[in-house]
């Protein structure tokens, strides 16, 4: 495997290993970090659902505004209590539920009446339990279904008149941070004693059944009710308050209700007047009566229609948790393109369609949970891999910048911006000039490799500075000597107008760097200059591993022949008419020019006119 494909591989297995520890710790319950994310994403998905119709089981006896006015402030007289549970009692309900705290003695004769009332039918009253400040640390046992059932300090009983007329039920549900019910315990434990909640008990006395505990589970007779982790109930919320039905106190005195709202049903009685204080917000309303929370888990308990969050659902959060963020990694590293952010987006759109599927069917799978197994590996890897290529793209420069100083000036970019460039010859007419140094053979022999190796390398940065500034490409330094050819990458009508200021300015040049050059080394050396303009063949030579971009025909032949004219007529360069003509007559005026003169050419038959520059007193050539 390839390097990169290790570190590929490695990044995955890390980031499932992260995504199995971030599940594991959820799965035992204690990502607590994580649940006020949790709890927003679920309102959003609760919202995306909408109202569900609760089962026609529940009916909330509401003591309302206009109760409290009627019998004469808030709380209720025991009496007026007593009245409203008679009342009630008169409709034959299966179980009266009192989600009033009883604490205090009120007058006798009302406590009395209350009591009795009670005795009469089926009911429960509430209870509550005293929790302490600080945050519990419950230890986890899979042999001990009753180890995370939350423990308080002590429990708020009803009057001993009342707990012996009625069954006894804790009211307390269990908030997040922004005070939304999200689950009801079921049981609560203090001081070795353990209560059941109200809607437990009620839906006990509704069925008949003694519920029994069971790992992540209570079963109410035959029926299984799936629970979170310490026994507690997640709360579906049905809708807006008077979502589950609800008589005012008021109307029910007055006689004025249909029998068949409480006939053989759970029939809940609870404040709802302003200022009762017993209020909670939820996604669907800011304000829901405590009342309407409990009579909510009391519909679910006996419909078994509420959403399901216990330790399988939790497994399934922690498999996702390793895998869906494998996958993502993966995906990133397979294509770091819009195919693969595609292809990332669709991975992530199936997960969210799959995980709105199972919440609005009834399975609360956590949305917090895969996204903070999935964005730390992503972020981490996504910026190592942006590290990696900004080295990458820092080492390609540097081979680019090299490609330029190996691969002729401004060819590079046209071969970066197509690589069939040249890959089939291409003819068209060019100026080609040969620079060579005279002498150098015999000096090169006699000093040593250093002073070899800077002599040439000034040679060639003054080749190449002053082919750069009149628009050539040198195509390549061979040795001693150079070939520069204007009109490459794209033929231009000035190529043999800067070839000729070319050859002049390249002279001029010469001349003032051997000045500079030690005296020894001066008087050994010197250097020849050949220019012809015509047909010429570019193409790329060579095998797949190397190839060089050469320009070949008779042009390149007949400049590199010059030079031998131009040293045998001790002339700095030769420049053929053809060249000269092309440029036009008034390109070097007014120089050393002479000719033109009739010359043979070795190699070829017949013979050019060709052009003498000797030089003039300045050093420098005509301004290009």
């Amino acid at each position: 495997m390839s390097r990169r494909t290790v570190q590929i591989l490695i990044a995955v297995l890390l980031t499932g290993l992260w995504g199995a520890g971030l599940g594991f710790v959820h799965w035992r319950g204690d990502t607590w970090f994580l649940e006020r994310v949790e709890a927003t994403m679920a309102d959003l998905r609760t919202l995306a659902r909408g109202k569900k119709t609760p089962p026609d089981l529940v009916t909330i006896v509401a003591i309302d505004d206009e109760a409290v006015h009627r019998e004469g402030g808030y709380p209720l007289a025991r009496a007026s209590l007593a009245r409203i549970v008679t009342e009630i009692a008169r409709h034959e309900p299966r179980v009266i539920a009192v989600d009033l705290l009883l604490v205090d003695a009120g007058p006798a004769d009302g406590d009395e009446a209350l009591a009795t009332a009670l005795r009469r039918q089926p009911s429960v009253i509430a209870a509550a339990a005293i929790f302490p400040s600080v945050k519990q640390r419950l230890t986890d046992s899979r042999d001990d279904p009753l180890a995370r059932v939350p423990i308080a300090e002590r429990f708020l009983l009803p009057q001993e008149r009342f707990s012996n007329a009625a069954g006894v039920g804790v009211v307390n549900v269990a908030t997040d941070r922004s005070g939304t019910p999200r689950a009801v315990p079921m049981l609560f434990r203090a001081s070795g004693q353990l209560e059941a909640s109200l809607p437990l008990r009620v839906a006990a006395a509704a069925t008949g059944e003694s519920p029994v505990i069971d790992t992540d589970k209570l079963w109410l007779g035959n029926r299984a009710v799936r629970t979170d982790i310490g026994q507690i109930l997640p709360i579906d919320f049905y809708g807006p308050r008077g979502t589950i039905r609800t008589v005012s106190a008021a109307t029910l005195l007055d006689g004025n209700v249909a029998p068949e709202a409480f006939k053989d049903r759970i029939v809940v009685i609870g404040a709802t007047v302003t200022g009762g204080g017993d209020v909670f917000p939820t996604p669907f309303d800011p304000i829901m009566p405590g009342v309407e929370i409990i009579s909510t888990a009391i519909a679910q308990l006996l419909d078994s229609g509420g959403i399901v969050r216990d330790r399988t659902v939790r497994l399934v959060d922690a498999g996702v948790a390793t895998i869906l963020p494998m996958i993502l990694v993966a995906l990133l590293a397979w294509r770091r393109s819009v195919t693969g952010f595609v292809a990332m987006l669709g991975v992530l759109l199936v997960w969210l369609a799959l995980n709105f599927t199972a919440f609005f069917h009834g399975t609360w799978l956590s949305l917090a949970l895969p996204a903070a197994a999935a964005l730390p590996p992503l972020i981490l890897f996504g910026a190592v891999q942006l590290w990696l290529d900004r080295r990458r793209a820092s080492r390609f420069a540097g081979q680019s910048l090299l490609l330029q100083r190996v691969q002729g000036a401004g060819l590079e970019r046209w071969l970066a911006q197509d690589e069939t460039f040249l890959a089939e010859p291409l003819h068209l007419d060019a100026a080609v000039v040969f620079i060579d140094l005279s002498g150098f053979t015999g000096l090169s022999e006699t000093t040593g490799p250093k002073a070899t190796s800077d002599l040439l390398n000034g040679f060639y940065t003054l080749v190449d500075e002053e082919a750069a500034r009149h628009h050539g490409v040198v195509t390549g330094f061979s040795g001693d000597g150079a070939m520069i050819v204007f009109g490459l990458p794209k033929p231009d009508i000035e190529d043999a107008a800067w070839a000729a200021r070319f050859c002049v300015a390249l002279a001029g040049a010469m001349k003032t760097w051997l000045t500079f050059l030690p005296a020894p080394v001066a008087a050994r050396i010197g250097f020849k200059i050949g220019a012809h303009f015509g047909a010429i063949v570019a193409s790329r030579l060579g095998g797949q591993n190397q190839q060089h971009v050469a320009v070949t025909g008779d042009t390149a032949n007949v400049a590199s022949r010059l030079m031998e004219v131009a040293a045998a007529a001790k002339a700095q360069a030769a420049l053929s008419d053809d060249l000269l003509q092309a440029a036009g007559p008034e390109c070097l005026a007014p120089t050393s020019l002479s000719g033109p003169q009739p010359t043979q050419i070795r190699g070829r038959s017949g013979s050019i006119d060709v052009w003498l520059w000797h030089g003039s007193e300045s050093q420098d050539g005509p301004p290009a």
